[in-house]
């Protein structure tokens, strides 16, 4: 339960359709709870990804921080849909392993084109990947915010998001409350305004707005980033899955936290419904427990590439690509693969630290300063411009000393592999601008 247990929570409340199955209730709470689970026909716009690995499932779970009706509370003046949590669950193709996958919601990435309420464009851009959410639902249409997540979260992975589901702020708290509240045990007091949240030092059972405030809170706790609460929230839905499944004695506490469970999810249309729940997480409840693994993104703080940014993080190439390539194509990552992200994440090679020269192959004017421009924006840092012959696509070559760091430039260039060169200019990395070069760096 430990592990398999936030995965299925964080799934929409998938973890109580699953007690569902097993409870033996009856037919009209079946139709009860079914009834209360959100569809929405999400339409994703524009190229999207190819699925390299049919038969596997990337799932986007998104915590759901609405401002609407009883979360008005949580933010003043903000008047669009919020997310508090995002991740991508990947289910393989032979249902033998999984791998859930947070994304800092600081995590500074490039936010495609979308439609707003309104139905006219937001302009592409660079920003926190939660805004996205924003972006789409800035009229409370949870189709359209659950579409421009979708897009962002493609545009920067390469992966293709085959199912949505969001979990809303009250629905959450309806369900801890269900279960008479869940135990946690800070080390330090908490005392956080942001988040509604005063709590003593120690174990005790939280509830209502403590519940809310605990999964919420950030500044008020450790360095105040993202990444600690991710592990808080991954561990607090570790506690309630485990709450849920000694509730099955209990048909009357179970019955409300299904209610609860139900209420608070919406997902796309193809998942709407106990069935198709039921199906999805019995696929997860059959994994061995030593073959599902949680990761966050790599990344690092921007500071080290923007030294005004003192807020958000980058994403840690090459290993951030590395990731979303495996698991775009169906390859586990497993406890090796942890660790050695781990080792990684210790020494990461910055943007800043990799000199680039930017080199013209497109015989149009004016590419190889757009393109340096692009990368400074990025955090690279560029050492001088040029012309090169013609060339048919966009390359990046090195010479030996640097396979690292040009790694960490091709990264971010889809469908590019850095190749070393003998005749590479020494101390940089050249970037030679094809036909393909993109308008816009992820």
């Amino acid at each position: 339960m430990t592990r398999r247990g936030r995965i299925l929570a964080w799934t929409g409340g998938a973890l109580g359709i699953v007690l569902l199955g097993t409870a033996g209730v009856g037919a009209w709470v079946y139709q009860h709870l079914d009834g209360n689970i959100h569809g929405a026909d999400i339409q994703v716009d524009g190229a999207r990804p190819v699925n390299l690995s049919p038969g596997s499932k990337n799932i986007l779970v998104v915590g759901s921080d609405s401002r609407a009706g009883a979360n008005a509370k949580y933010g003043k003046g903000l008047t669009t849909m919020q997310s508090d949590t995002l991740m991508v669950v990947h289910i393989a193709a032979n249902r033998k392993w999984a791998t859930a996958l947070s994304f800092p919601r600081d995590s500074w990435v490039q936010i495609p084109a979308c439609t707003r309420g309104n139905d006219t464009k937001s302009s592409p851009h660079h920003f926190k990947i939660n805004e996205a959410f924003s972006i789409g639902g800035d009229s409370g249409d949870i189709r359209k915010a659950a579409a421009c997540t979708i897009k962002t979260v493609e545009k920067n992975t390469g992966l293709r998001i085959d199912h949505f589901t969001s979990v809303d702020f009250q629905g959450f708290k309806g369900m801890v409350n269900a279960l008479g509240g869940i135990e946690v045990c800070p080390e330090h007091a908490i005392h956080d305004k942001k988040a509604h949240l005063d709590m003593d030092a120690g174990c005790q059972t939280v509830r209502d707005e403590k519940a809310l405030g605990y999964v919420r809170t950030r500044y008020s706790v450790g360095d105040g980033s993202d990444l600690g609460r991710i592990g808080r929230q991954q561990e607090f839905m570790k506690a309630l899955a485990a709450k849920a499944q000694s509730k099955l004695t209990s048909p009357g506490e179970l019955y409300d936290f299904l209610d609860s469970a139900t209420k608070s999810i919406t997902t796309d249309k193809d998942l709407a419904g106990l069935k198709p729940l039921y199906d999805l997480a019995s696929t997860v409840k059959d994994i061995p427990t030593d073959r599902l693994t949680f990761l966050t993104v790599p990344n690092y703080y921007r500071e080290a590439d923007v030294p005004t940014d003192k807020a958000n993080v980058v994403w840690q190439y090459p290993q951030a690509g590395q990731l979303f390539s495996d698991l775009a194509h169906d390859r586990e990552i497993g406890a090796a693969g942890k660790k050695k992200l781990a080792e990684a994440a210790k020494n990461p090679v910055t943007a800043r630290s990799v000199q680039v020269r930017v080199l013209n192959g497109t015989g149009i004017s004016g590419r190889a300063a757009s393109a340096a421009e692009q990368l400074r924006k990025l955090g690279f840092t560029v050492v001088g411009t040029g012309n090169a012959p013609a060339a048919d696509k966009t390359t990046v070559s090195y010479p030996a000393a640097l396979k690292t760091q040009s790694e960490v430039l091709a990264s971010r260039l889809p469908g590019i592999k850095a190749t070393e060169s003998a005749g590479a200019a020494p101390g940089a990395v050249t970037l030679t601008i094809g036909p393909d070069f993109p308008a816009e760096m992820p």
